[in-house]
């Protein structure tokens, strides 16, 4: 039997892939390129930012959950306020997407297993989970948009985003139910089934039992 190393940053049991977690956001903000860049820079932005939010040293012990919940939404509404102002369609449009990523930092339960660490560290180690969900995002994007949509898109321009390839739309036809969300679960499940048969490569450690 095998067994996933808890650690791991990508194979273990924290994996985006092992919790689903950010699942949500994954399958909406990788409609198109343009969305899952703000997407990850947001995740990035949070994920960091709480982390460091978190070492505040009046912050109150009891309650960490729900200050936990409270400082990245509010550093999450930050970076909307921010986007807004370069923007406003973007914005706008990205906004389900933003109110996602303080969802997907707490409940990942990175801020938890970082309070031990230095502050360097706990740093790092946000930031490390928040790229490998926002590279999953980035990579369903990239596969999606231009097979979905014959497109690939950059944030941008009066409309928000700007498409700066075309394909021939007859080209990919066949494919265009990847822009759908039924089409995002499809890319999803087969991303699962790759992290489960090569994810128990990766054996505990610490003296555990091997079956």
């Amino acid at each position: 039997m095998k067994f996933q190393s808890p650690s791991h940053p990508f194979w273990g049991l924290q994996s985006p892939l092992a919790t689903l977690g950010g699942a949500g956001l994954m399958i909406l903000g990788s409609s198109r390129f343009s969305y899952a860049l703000v997407s990850a820079l947001a995740l990035l932005w949070v994920y960091i930012l709480s982390a460091l939010a978190l070492r505040i040293p009046f912050l109150p012990r009891r309650g960490r959950g729900a200050i936990a919940v409270s400082l990245s939404s509010v550093i999450a509404a930050l970076f909307t306020l921010i986007l807004f102002f370069i923007c406003p369609i973007l914005a706008m449009d990205s906004l389900l997407f933003l109110i996602l990523c303080p969802l997907c930092c707490v409940s990942s339960g990175v801020l938890e297993r970082i309070e031990k660490f230095d502050t360097g560290e706990a740093v790092f180690q946000s930031y490390l989970e928040g790229m490998i969900l926002s590279g999953l995002i980035l990579a369903l994007a990239l596969i999606r948009e231009p097979l979905g949509y014959g497109t690939l898109s950059l944030p941008g321009g009066r409309q928000g985003i700007l498409c700066f390839v075309k394909f021939p739309e007859e080209s990919f036809s066949p494919l265009r139910i990847l822009s759908s969300s039924a089409g995002a679960f499809f890319l999803l499940g087969y991303g699962i089934a790759v992290f489960r048969r090569f994810g128990g490569h990766f054996p505990l450690k610490e003296g555990r039992a091997k079956g």
